[in-house]
């Protein structure tokens, strides 16, 4: 279990230490308006092989996987530390974001073979603090990396502190797990692990059926109202493409189920899906957001944006807890717990988004932070703890994988819908501001660049990216109430309980 806890932390880790960063990484490259493709790119990687490492973890076992996602996690970190362009990163970004969703994947799918269904809820409880432990630090270290030293050490870190978490993988973990005790069972060979008979279970037409889609609506979304208008064939052409590619995944997917005896959908799960894919996309947009706008906004330093970010990150965990005790301890009904997520999560939104834009942070911010994340907390746990209750044992691992597949994957689309809105939204007033200016810009700035304007100008730039940062907020308005409907399909006469 203390294996597990280190992987899921040094992954989980990643996150919020790059999104106090992006500032930093930004003024070092230039190409402010493509800083969302940094946390695109990993979670775009995070989403196209996530359930496909679950399913390989089924078949090559759960170490084998583990270790070797964590492994070329570092590798790739290391490879992020040294990037020489913004094109460099974001590549090697999506790559890194593969092997942390492994880490994420074979972590919870481990977790419900090493303890028994009634103790699930008090560990993914303990769990959670090393989520929140993660989440809390994050930020601050993030912030601190940068405005002491160099971003690349948000990269770089995770080689000494990913090193010793491989040697605890390799002889923590018995080996075969979890069929180690069954001296019955076959023993696993390299011919037996890569032979076609093992290969032929992997989706592979699914696979790249939900790679196409996702990166065609991504790049469609992410490219919107930038350097493509809303109505160019490029932006049209790649929102059909990929309608076109959802609407095979899903029929290729209906059919496989029905002919090779794939995990059978039922309505509850259905559920558990969409209010995964709801709920990271206001989560993700939130923690890309709220710091970035702290330093270029507020002119928070780096250190002080990952600071005042911490009521939402540091809820968000204690909202996970929250949420165990509640299904686990006091047998809440599923359905309940999750409209309870998504009510927090829409009060908290909203109350964010009716603020009036100042020079400074209002205390009432933080507060309402603190009830956004932790709305979002209660879903991240109770999500993962039904999956369990509602499958079947052998597709515990696909259902767990594929909830934590759509999750990121909802946070890749909604992050792109809001970065377009963004940039939909700045981009042409900036452009007039900077040809009225007689200290004319370029609209690919970076954010040490607004400090070169006098400081009625400098108003001006800042509240044009306030409104659009508001727009954002408002799109996350959008999806989390969404939350609420979509739970009633989890709905059952006889209540789901964990």
């Amino acid at each position: 279990m203390a294996s597990l806890a280190m992987a899921l932390f040094l992954t989980n880790l990643e996150i919020p230490i790059v999104t106090t960063s992006l500032v930093a990484i930004t003024n070092d490259f230039g190409r402010f308006d493509s800083v969302g493709w940094v946390i695109s790119s990993y979670l775009f990687g995070y989403v196209g092989f996530l359930v496909i490492i679950a399913k390989l973890s089924d078949i090559f076992g759960r170490k084998l996987m583990l270790f070797l996602s964590l492994f070329i996690f570092i590798i790739f970190s290391a490879a992020c530390g040294a990037s020489q362009s913004l094109d460099q990163l974001i590549i090697l970004r999506s790559f890194q974001g593969i092997r942390g969703a492994g880490c994420f994947a074979v972590a919870c799918a481990m977790l419900t073979e090493l303890v028994p269904s009634s103790m699930l809820a008090a560990y993914t409880a303990k769990l959670s603090l090393v989520y929140a432990i993660s989440l809390l630090i994050g930020p601050i270290i993030g912030g601190a990396i940068s405005s002491d030293s160099t971003w690349r050490w948000a990269f770089l870190l995770n080689i000494p502190a990913g090193v010793p978490f491989l040697a605890c993988l390799f002889f923590a973990i018995p080996a075969n797990f979890p069929y180690h005790g069954q001296h019955d069972r076959p023993r696993r060979t390299l011919k037996t692990l890569f032979g076609k008979q093992n290969w032929a279970k992997v989706d592979s037409t699914g696979v790249t059926l939900l790679l196409l889609a996702t990166l065609a609506l991504t790049i469609g979304f992410e490219e919107a109202g930038g350097q493509f208008r809303w109505k160019s064939g490029y932006v049209i052409s790649l929102l059909t493409i990929s309608g076109i590619l959802w609407i095979c995944l899903f029929l290729w997917e209906r059919y496989v189920t029905n002919h090779s005896g794939g995990m059978e959908p039922n309505r509850a799960m259905i559920g558990l899906m969409l209010n995964s894919a709801f709920l990271d996309g206001p989560w993700f947009v939130s923690i890309f957001q709220l710091p970035q706008k702290f330093q270029v906004v507020h002119g928070s330093s780096d250190l002080r944006a990952g600071i005042q970010t911490m009521p939402f990150t540091f809820a968000a965990p204690l909202g996970s807890i929250f949420g165990s005790i509640l299904a686990g301890k006091l047998k809440v009904p599923a359905v309940l717990v999750i409209m309870v997520s998504g009510a927090f999560q829409t009060i908290g939104f909203v109350l964010i988004a009716s603020l009036s834009q100042s020079s400074y942070v209002s205390a009432r911010e933080y507060g309402f932070q603190i009830i956004a994340g932790f709305g979002c907390g209660i879903n991240i746990t109770m999500l993962i703890l039904a999956v369990p209750v509602i499958v079947e044992f052998r597709d515990k691992a696909v259902g767990m994988g594929a909830i934590s597949q759509l999750r990121p994957m909802g946070g890749v689309i909604v992050l792109a819908i809001a970065t377009s809105v963004f940039k939909s939204y700045t981009r042409p007033r900036l452009a007039e501001f900077f040809a009225s200016n007689s200290s004319s810009g370029s609209l690919i700035f970076t954010a040490d660049s607004i400090s070169q304007f006098d400081a009625q100008d400098q108003d001006r730039i800042r509240d044009i990216l306030a409104h659009g940062y508001d727009l954002q907020m408002y799109v996350v308005c959008a999806f989390a109430p969404a939350q609420i409907p979509m739970a009633l399909l989890v709905w059952r006469k006889e209540q789901v309980r964990v």
